[in-house]
């Protein structure tokens, strides 16, 4: 209970970071002094380290900036939380009350968080086959005990002009059904069929029907082609 109410505590520093400078939160200067023991063993990882310099691009997915999103942690929802999501190092990141540096959220505390864009993503042990599984976190596409993941990540790669840059930044997508605790990488429509153990005419054509296609669409196709096999598999 302490260690939540330490971190609640933060939480109301952080919704209104944006719009304060330092010197207005002195106030809270000697309790968060007192708490940070409690605070970084529940939340964070340490100061966030900038990407080099020498990297054309950015790390970040969605925004550079900070936006509100939310933030599960322990069951308990918080709205309204400075957001950022790095995904060059599968990292998480809020930024510091007071002195207004950018700290990390350990990932193994985190349920679940929601960027201002509305993409959910979830921290998921296992996959340890998969090069850039790293941090565990990825962005859920639905709801239920079978889910779609997407592994929205960047890599880096050399630069081959003369430029102040030495590499740029890259982007890269893999696509996974969670099902039972276990991870199924999805690269083809016809791989979610066998996964799903439902028979693969059958929602070759029901999804033929939605109109979608996993080439175009991976994303909505991955979701809506979970949804149906559920269905047929009932029936």
């Amino acid at each position: 209970m302490k260690e939540i109410k330490f971190f609640i505590l933060f939480l109301v520093f952080v919704s209104s970071a944006k719009a304060q400078v330092a010197s207005d939160s002195l106030k809270y200067l000697a309790s968060y002094k007192q708490e940070i023991p409690y605070f970084q063993e529940l939340i964070t990882g340490g100061q966030y380290a900038e990407a080099p310099k020498t990297i054309e691009g950015h790390p970040f997915y969605f925004s550079r900036q900070f936006e509100n999103g939310s933030l599960q942690i322990n069951g308990i929802t918080n709205p309204q939380v400075p957001l950022m999501y790095d995904s060059y190092r599968d990292q998480v990141l809020t930024f510091h009350p007071i002195y207004n540096q950018k700290i990390l959220i350990n990932p193994e505390k985190v349920d679940q968080f929601r960027l201002a864009n509305g993409d959910r993503f979830q921290f998921f042990e296992g996959n340890s086959g998969f090069l850039y599984h790293l941090n565990g976190l990825y962005k859920v596409l639905n709801d239920g005990d079978v889910l779609g993941l997407v592994k929205e990540f960047k890599t880096t790669k050399d630069k081959n002009d003369i430029s102040k840059y030495t590499d740029i930044f890259v982007e890269k997508t893999e696509y996974f059904i969670w099902k039972k605790g276990e991870f199924f990488k999805i690269g083809k429509a016809k791989q979610i069929s066998v996964v799903l153990n439902v028979d693969k005419k059958q929602l070759k054509r029901t999804m033929k029907k939605q109109g979608v296609r996993f080439k175009s669409e991976p994303e909505k196709y991955l979701s809506l082609a979970i949804s149906e096999a559920k269905k047929l598999n009932d029936n």
